[in-house]
């Protein structure tokens, strides 16, 4: 059942069950406890006082707490609840007086047997004015949680919408600036090896096939993902020469999880960008592994002078908008380190994600 469509119904079923309690203490409770024989005219008076509450309960729901409450006119909303409350105990004594109540109670009692029925001299029902001030109590209440109630799923409803549209920002940005680099070692390759560009062309068409129908619904099996990092890796040795050395360490796969696509590839990539020489031993190590919920990442790439700098100021689009993605989707449930180790004269990043149930069981079914 949609989540909405039951709230109202248990909103609906609240306000029957008040108006059950109110109607059994009006209708039963007060009156059968006399044991008297009741003349038509107290149901009358009843039947109007029952409605005077539900008016005043819906007038204050309706209009007063919006109009007066909410928007910070505060006085106003009390002064009004007393007027209101003083006015029903006034209508209610005049009922009494109009349908002759006090006197046919009076004979009531005494055909019964019963004290005499005392009557109050006062011009103000007391008691009904009490009831009345009680009833705007719950019906301020009801309609304050109601309200926040509303707010919270608006405030929901708009950050999830924020959010959508921020991932697919940023990973409309991922997406070209990955392509971007992959068509230029590509172009590059076809002018010294035909045969190895056509294999990249397919591995490319491959990755972007994942990329165009795998990706679409957010999230994305995790041996997919592999196997998109392995056709990258791959594809990059293609144009590394001997002095270079890629390893790659995947994860052993028994219950095919969901993660989010394209989270990654940057830092990969970033590793084959800045931490190749052509002239000097570079290694690249990219390793991934899964021990029960968690999920961990560490890609280590050889330091040059060339790109010492870069090393100092981590960064660029891909890298900063991924960070930015790791914060939407796993909000405190994700670590993110990157730093040179001076010993090994590398570059080191560090990510790990822990993955809740709902992504655990739904790769299981």
């Amino acid at each position: 059942m949609n989540p909405v469509k039951s709230r109202s119904y248990i909103t609906i079923l609240l306000h029957l069950l008040l108006w059950m309690l109110f109607a059994f203490v009006l209708f039963f409770y007060i009156p059968l406890s006399w044991n008297i024989v009741i003349p038509p005219q107290f149901w009358v008076k009843q039947f109007v006082i029952l409605f005077i509450l539900m008016f005043v309960f819906y007038l204050n729901s309706y209009v007063l707490v919006p109009r007066l409450l909410l928007k910070d006119k505060i006085m106003t909303f009390v002064v009004t609840m007393v007027i209101i409350s003083v006015v029903t105990g006034l209508l209610t004594k005049t009922l009494d007086n109009a349908l002759h109540l006090p006197a046919l109670l009076d004979k009531a009692f005494k055909g019964g047997g019963g004290i005499k029925f005392q009557r109050r001299q006062d011009k103000l029902d007391i008691f009904l004015a009490m009831l009345t001030l009680f009833i705007f109590g719950i019906s301020t209440s009801v309609t304050m949680i109601l309200k926040w109630q509303s707010d919270k799923q608006l405030r929901e409803a708009l950050e999830k919408e924020k959010i959508g549209s921020e991932l697919s920002f940023l990973k409309a940005q991922i997406n070209p600036h990955f392509f971007f680099n992959t068509l230029n070692n590509i172009y590059a390759l076809t002018h010294v090896d035909v045969e190895n560009s056509r294999k990249a062309l397919h591995k490319l068409s491959r990755m972007m096939r994942y990329l165009l129908y795998d990706t679409q619904a957010g999230s994305t099996p995790l041996s997919k993902e592999v196997s998109f990092i392995v056709d990258y890796i791959e594809l990059m040795k293609l144009r590394l020469n001997d002095t270079t050395k890629v390893t790659f360490e995947g994860p052993l796969i028994n219950n095919d999880i969901q993660i989010a696509p394209m989270l990654f590839l940057p830092y990969i990539e970033n590793a084959f960008k800045h931490g190749v020489s052509s002239v000097k031993p570079s290694v690249i190590a990219i390793e991934l592994s899964m021990e029960d919920n968690t999920l961990d990442m560490t890609v280590r790439n050889s330091i040059f002078a060339e790109n010492a700098e870069i090393a100092d100021n981590y960064g660029g689009i891909g890298l900063t908008n991924t960070k930015r993605r790791l914060d939407l989707l796993y909000p405190g449930k994700h670590t993110f380190s990157a730093e040179k180790a001076e010993d090994t004269n590398e570059f080191i990043v560090h990510l790990t994600l822990v993955l809740d149930d709902i992504e655990l069981h739904s790769s299981r079914r």
